[in-house]
């Protein structure tokens, strides 16, 4: 519940809950966001993107920069995929290193926004190098709130 609130108090999420503590995804997106998703970010793939493509509203957009879930999975993939032709969805992935040239820029525009309190960020920190492995597994059990950083050395 804590990190629903966080979505909904610090980020200014519309809605949100925990997706595993949902028996059925498909019917907690339908009871969360009744009139459909406008704009879904996909990193998870799997089960909930399967669960996301019949909740989109028509015209929809969706991007991906992961999919998390697909990485080490072999057999079936994604069943829902119809929903992209039938409701006139967007789907476009990217991958951050396509757009380093444009870091400078970006850090122009974002930092005064940040500094404003306009957009916020959290990072879960570890301290030493040791840390580093119990990290790493914890991203993918979803233990960490935020931006996972490990602290090797404090100058």
């Amino acid at each position: 519940m804590i990190l629903v609130d966080l979505l909904k108090n610090k980020f200014g999420f519309d809605e949100a809950f925990n997706y595993k503590e949902e028996q059925d995804l498909e019917a907690a997106l339908k009871r969360y966001f009744p009139s459909g998703i406008d704009i879904y970010f996909e990193n998870v793939g799997g089960k909930m993107l399967d669960a996301v493509l019949p909740n989109m509203r028509f015209n929809g957009r969706i991007s991906a920069c992961g999919m998390i879930s697909q990485y080490n999975v072999q057999g079936d993939g994604v069943r829902n995929l119809g929903h992209i032709v039938t409701k006139l969805l967007r789907m476009q992935g990217f991958i951050v290193s396509h757009y380093y040239h444009m870091y400078p820029k970006y850090m122009e525009m974002i930092m005064p926004l940040i500094k404003q309190g306009k957009i916020c960020y959290i990072e879960d920190v570890v301290e030493g190098l040791e840390s580093a492995p119990a990290a790493l597994v914890g991203l993918f059990s979803g233990r960490n709130v935020g931006k996972q950083v490990v602290v090797v050395a404090r100058d």
